[in-house]
């Protein structure tokens, strides 16, 4: 009775708002404040009050062209690389390690976590000291590359072992008995249903790529410097406006790919 009673104050008129008000207090300051902060930093011709002094579009157009242009595009190439490939062996893993043994899955989940359980920074320093004079990835994009996929690997993985746990197995089971090959089940039954979870993990894998900035700032080639970065050096010199307007160009962004993303699931899942 008492848990009926609790159930009631959660969807009454009073417990509603009870919830949609400790979201605000949360959302507002967490969240939106900060996110308005940067739009209104972005445009911002000075500011020395409590509000901007004067409105303007140059630092929009400067992070549109030249070096922060390009910086853009390398961050939006490095996410689809780094995402597509963390999709890639993620999935693939998750799909292997499904019928071993119970301890190969723990350690397999153990050692492909491992990476998001220590700073960014630590895995750009392994990398640099591990392939910093290696003549094939020294100095190159694949360094960016590959810290990137490390540290998205373990999100993908997750996303995809989540939905074989969801899978149906009656489908695999019915195809094998009728003669269909583990190759061709796992390509005609297996990947055409987990291609939304593959969508997924693809979108969480290039969002948090597009950020990725602590591991990158270890490994990077002037020639491949990613927008984050930007962001980070120009605020370093106190160019903060400037910082803002590349920051909310970097969010268009990534919303787009997602959005991108969103509607190629969407699809699959139909």
């Amino acid at each position: 009775m008492s848990g009926i009673q609790g159930g009631g104050l959660v969807w009454s008129r009073s417990g509603r708002l009870g919830v949609w008000a400790a979201f605000a207090v949360v959302f507002v300051p967490v969240i939106l404040a900060p996110l308005a902060v940067v739009v209104l930093a972005a445009f911002a011709g000075s500011w020395n009050g409590v509000l901007p002094g004067s409105l303007t579009g140059r630092h929009l157009e400067q992070a549109l062209s030249g070096e922060q242009l390009a910086s853009l595009s390398v961050s939006v190439q490095t996410g689809l690389l780094s995402g597509l490939t963390a999709v890639a062996v993620g999935g693939w893993a998750a799909v292997a390690v499904r019928g071993a043994p119970p301890a190969l899955r723990r350690l397999t989940d153990a050692v492909l976590h491992l990476p998001i359980a220590v700073s960014s920074v630590v895995i750009g320093l392994g990398l640099l000291v591990a392939f910093g004079t290696s003549p094939l990835l020294a100095g190159t994009m694949g360094m960016v590359v590959i810290a990137h996929v490390v540290l998205v690997l373990a999100f993908a993985h997750s996303t995809v072992s989540a939905a074989l746990d969801r899978l149906d197995p009656a489908y695999a089971l019915v195809a094998g008995s009728l003669g269909a090959t583990p190759a061709r089940v796992l390509w005609r039954i297996r990947l055409p249903l987990l291609t939304p979870a593959l969508s997924a993990a693809g979108s969480l894998s290039i969002a948090l790529s597009m950020g990725e900035v602590g591991a990158t700032i270890m490994v990077y080639p002037a020639s491949w410097r990613t927008l984050p970065v930007s962001v980070f050096a120009l605020t370093d010199r106190g160019r903060v406006f400037l910082a803002a307007a590349e920051t909310l160009v970097l969010l268009a962004a990534t919303l787009l790919l997602l959005l991108a993303l969103g509607r190629m699931r969407t699809r699959a899942a139909k």
